[in-house]
């Protein structure tokens, strides 16, 4: 027994072409009825219109800022959480040491930290807080409006 008989005897001719074949001829659009297909196409035009109603019902809705008549309606309270006051004053030690103007008279102090918390003191740091709703919408606060 030689090699090429083991090799040969494996492997037919015929099924290397007995790849199975699609005959799209056979397919026939015709057996459809016109209703069938209408219902189709409803199908798919209530599913377009779900889909571009859940897509609206999605987007944040639009706030107009801080109006007088906003301010009067606030939902949020009127205290500086802990968070905002140790991002109000990273932020603003990050600008200071960056080179902005500071809004306080400097007595000394080097340290953008130390100058940022006489600034929150003073109730002068030019930032606005964003606080956001679980409708999508949001509340803008100045930080001299709140209490710390």
């Amino acid at each position: 027994m030689s090699d090429d008989e083991g090799y040969d005897a494996g492997f037919l001719d015929d099924e290397e072409d007995d790849e199975p074949t699609l005959d799209l001829d056979n397919l026939d659009d015709e057996n459809l009825d016109v209703e069938e297909k209408e219902d189709e196409t409803e199908l798919r035009e209530d599913e377009v219109d779900w889909l571009t109603q859940q897509e609206e019902e999605n987007q944040p809705k639009e706030w107009t800022g801080t109006t007088e008549k906003a301010k009067e309606t606030r939902v949020t309270t009127r205290f500086l959480t802990k968070y905002e006051r140790a991002k109000i004053l990273g932020t603003r030690a990050l600008q200071i040491s960056l080179g902005a103007p500071v809004m306080v008279d400097l007595e000394g102090e080097t340290d953008p930290l130390e100058i940022a918390q006489k600034e929150l003191r003073e109730r002068k740091v030019p930032i606005t807080i964003r606080r956001y709703l679980p409708d999508g919408t949001f509340e803008d606060w100045n930080v001299d409006e709140l209490l710390e």
